[in-house]
């Protein structure tokens, strides 16, 4: 499912990004990288190589695992890397 605000943009805004329940996001406990749906799991992946090194296995994992509920094709070498640390 799609996303799409008022202004036609995949964008969450402050108010559907508290509505979020914490499994929705890559960082659950930062609650970052949202993931609600397709597009935003395509940003997370695209997003990343911003999270530490720290973060990244658990991102990774989330990623996936939202990927596989959205039905998107996750080819990113590193993130599977990741996952599996």
């Amino acid at each position: 499912m799609e996303r799409k605000n008022e202004h036609g943009s995949d964008r969450l805004d402050a108010e559907e990004r508290r509505e979020l329940k914490d499994s929705d996001f890559g960082l659950p406990e930062e609650r970052a990288y949202p993931m609600p749906d397709a597009a935003h799991v395509r940003a997370a992946e695209s997003y990343f190589r911003y999270a530490t090194d720290e973060q990244k296995p658990e991102l990774a994992r989330n990623i996936l695992k939202k990927a596989k509920e959205f039905g998107v094709n996750v080819e990113s070498s590193t993130i599977l890397e990741w996952a599996d640390k």
